[in-house]
């Protein structure tokens, strides 16, 4: 899990702001509230990381708006969403769009609190992604251009003698390339380097 993760609530009712508010940090949660979704997205350059439980159906944007947005603007938070009973086609669709769980009310202390640990787990684990990626990006550009056209043979893969072939440079001085790339990189053999390559390359998406 991230070093204090926090979980940010966004619903326009009061009562049930107060009322999760108050059932997370009675279980050990960090908890901001937000009354709408445009003043969470507002206060979105200083959010901490964790994860976001919104309600589906808000004046403004809605919950689904909200998850949309995050989307656009690339931050990873993990989203639970709360509905009511006529809402699940649109917490379905929010599922179909990558939420992590949504969640009828009237619902349990237990339920809520598992979905919560579910998308601190999510995002934990998408952090430490990007920050193998990041590292991974770090290595490639240490690589001079003639390594990375080896690289890139190496991925597709293609045997030396064909990258050699396509480069016009002799397979010995691919093999010589291939040496230093794979030093470069810290990879002990091609299948983690190709594992390597494809995680900054998925990452990118």
């Amino acid at each position: 899990m991230p070093t204090d993760p926090v979980v940010h609530v966004v619903d326009d009712d009061d009562a049930v702001r107060h009322s999760l508010a108050f059932l997370l940090m009675s279980s050990g949660f960090a908890v901001r509230t937000y009354a709408s979704a445009t003043l969470f997205l507002d206060a979105l350059a200083a959010v901490q990381p964790g994860c976001v439980v919104t309600d589906v159906r808000m004046p403004g944007l809605s919950g689904l708006d909200l998850q949309r947005e995050l989307l656009n603007r690339r931050i990873g938070l993990p989203v639970i969403v709360m509905t009511g009973h006529g809402d699940v086609p649109l917490a379905v669709e929010a599922m179909k769009a990558g939420a992590v769980d949504f969640i009828e009310k009237p619902f349990s202390d237990a339920k809520m609190i598992a979905a919560i640990q579910t998308g601190l787990d999510r995002y934990a684990r998408d952090a430490q992604r990007t920050d193998a990626a990041s590292m991974v990006e770090t290595k490639l550009s240490c690589l001079t251009p003639r390594e990375r056209e080896v690289l890139d043979g190496l991925v597709t893969g293609l045997p030396n003698k064909t990258i050699a072939y396509d480069l016009n440079i002799s397979p010995r001085t691919v093999e010589v390339h291939r040496a230093n790339l794979m030093t470069k990189m810290g990879a002990a053999n091609l299948p983690e380097l190709v594992r390597m390559v494809l995680l900054s390359r998925t990452s990118n998406i």
